[in-house]
């Protein structure tokens, strides 16, 4: 793919990285941060219906794991502009080959994750003050959410960081269990 971004797959069909092209000088820098035709190429569905932005103040602290139940597919394009952050993507896609397989990637001022439909997300801070810009393709609908645990045993999510901090809503989300057989998209 051509552009201002360079596309890596991953083990996990249909989650990128995406590495954003700098135009540099002595002013500083320029950045691309979406282009809708590059990204069709990745998902021709995906189209942004809302943007997000967050920032997370302490190091070591956990958001997530938040997904989307149908009839809202939730695709993600999670942009790192400020700090370091280990962002993990879990595929709950039902009768996917990676079926509740995670990915992780360290995401910087210059990277960011293509998550598609289907997935759980969140992330754990590795500086202090990171900000996030979230493309998401529906606009947020409360009733259609779900999460699960961080510390999930079934995932076995191996966090860089002791975990500092997490909100009283993020501490309780459940474990998977037998009933879950994972997301129709």
């Amino acid at each position: 793919m051509s552009g201002r971004f360079i596309f890596s797959s991953t083990p996990i069909e249909g989650l990128y990285k995406l590495e954003r092209k700098l135009i540099q000088d002595d002013r500083g820098f320029f950045t691309r941060i979406f282009c809708e035709d590059e990204f069709k190429d990745l998902d021709a569905c995906f189209s942004v219906k809302q943007i997000n932005h967050s920032l997370t103040k302490k190091k070591g602290t956990v958001r997530g794991l938040h997904f989307h139940y149908p009839p809202v597919s939730e695709a993600k394009f999670v942009s790192c502009t400020k700090g370091k952050i280990f962002d993990v993507a879990i595929d709950l896609r039902i009768n996917s080959p990676t079926f509740l397989k995670w990915h992780s990637e360290i995401l910087t001022n210059n990277s960011a994750l293509f998550i598609p439909a289907g997935f759980a997300h969140g992330f754990q801070t590795l500086t202090n003050n990171c900000e996030l810009l979230y493309s998401v393709s529906s606009p947020h609908t409360p009733d259609s959410e779900g999460a699960f645990s961080v510390l999930d045993p079934k995932l076995s999510i191996n966090w860089p960081l002791e975990i500092e901090n997490m909100s009283p809503r993020d501490e309780a989300h459940p474990f998977i269990d037998e009933e879950f057989k994972g997301i129709k998209i």
